[in-house]
């Protein structure tokens, strides 16, 4: 099957994830619990995922104010 970068997929060891890039040699996978994996897409072995990716959490920076002396 011919997978896309955007589409939702299933692996049997990391679970649901969804396809980031895909080229003839490698394909890369943002998983939702086991994060970003490359594969050889030669190799890969995923199927189909019904339903959509979760949206994921972004990271919060908290930045202190900089204090000026003078």
């Amino acid at each position: 099957m011919n997978f896309k970068p955007g589409q939702y997929i299933r692996h049997a060891k990391y679970g649901c994830g969804t396809i980031v890039a895909r080229d003839a040699d490698r394909t890369t996978v943002d998983f939702d619990t086991a994060g970003m994996k490359l594969f050889v897409t030669s190799l890969a072995a995923f199927e189909a995922a019904e339903g959509v990716a979760p949206a994921k959490k972004t990271r919060s920076v908290r930045r202190r104010a900089k204090v000026v002396t003078q």
